[in-house]
């Protein structure tokens, strides 16, 4: 077994080699033909959540498996747009504004699942996606930094962080953060992250690796080789989320709300 550092630095070595393995594995190449063969049909959101095929391929490519069981609030993300006011931004959580600014249904209609870009975005991301749960089952560590570092460009600021859990896990593993942190207020945790991380420079790939190389030489000396993953890192890889209740706090810090 491979340390998450040693992982890691292999995958995103020979990155397109990866991805082009994963992408040929057959449940992989028969869930990416049905959505290549049918996604054009769809002309709404509505009719996107009610296809479960597409759904199901859609929401894993955007890391959004786990809240498969919402398809009001994924409908809601889908028809809200990507404008500051819009529903996905004040979810706070880069991976719903990343699915609205794919699948903007509210500004270009029924022609959203014409895009070339939309469906290319799509697949890559589901490929993506794929390899992460993958390595996941080797070490958790490697697929949290693979995460986000996939996740990087559509963190706009600490309370992305915030609402996610794995990049919550990452930040805090990368600086020892005490897992109390979360107790404290909105407010104060991204006060404290902001203090650490400087989200803007997480655009430059200089500062990006440097980052991720810190995460997973931490996250090697907190789990070394031969101890059991710890439950609560387990059940974070297999599950990338956001608390509802931190969801919906910010959301009501975005919109104005107590």
């Amino acid at each position: 077994m491979l340390t998450a550092t040693q992982l890691y630095n292999a995958i995103t070595r020979n990155y397109s080699t990866s991805l082009s393995s994963t992408a040929a594995e057959p449940a992989v190449k028969i869930a990416t033909q049905y959505f290549l063969a049918n996604i054009g049909k769809v002309t709404s959101a509505q009719q996107l959540v009610n296809n479960p095929n597409l759904y199901n391929y859609v929401v894993t490519a955007f890391g959004l498996s786990n809240m498969s069981y919402a398809k009001a609030l994924i409908t809601k993300v889908l028809e809200g747009g990507t404008s500051s006011h819009s529903f996905a931004a004040s979810l706070n959580d880069p991976r719903y504004l990343a699915l609205a600014q794919a699948f903007n249904f509210a500004q270009n209609g029924a022609e959203t699942t014409q895009s070339p870009s939309t469906i290319q975005t799509t697949v890559n991301n589901y490929y993506e996606q794929t390899l992460e749960n993958q390595t996941a089952q080797e070490n958790p560590g490697a697929q949290m930094a693979l995460y986000f570092q996939r996740m990087a460009p559509h963190i706009t600021s600490a309370y992305s962080i915030l609402a996610d859990q794995t990049l919550l896990k990452v930040v805090e593993t990368a600086f020892s953060l005490p897992s109390t942190l979360s107790l404290e207020n909105v407010d104060t945790q991204a006060q404290e992250i902001s203090q650490l991380l400087d989200v803007r420079k997480l655009q430059n790939p200089t500062y990006l690796q440097q980052f991720i190389e810190r995460f997973t030489a931490s996250y090697d000396s907190q789990n070394p080789l031969g101890s059991s993953t710890p439950p609560t890192v387990a059940m974070l890889v297999s599950s990338p989320g956001i608390s509802q209740n931190l969801l919906l706090s910010l959301a009501n810090l975005k919109l104005g709300g107590s």
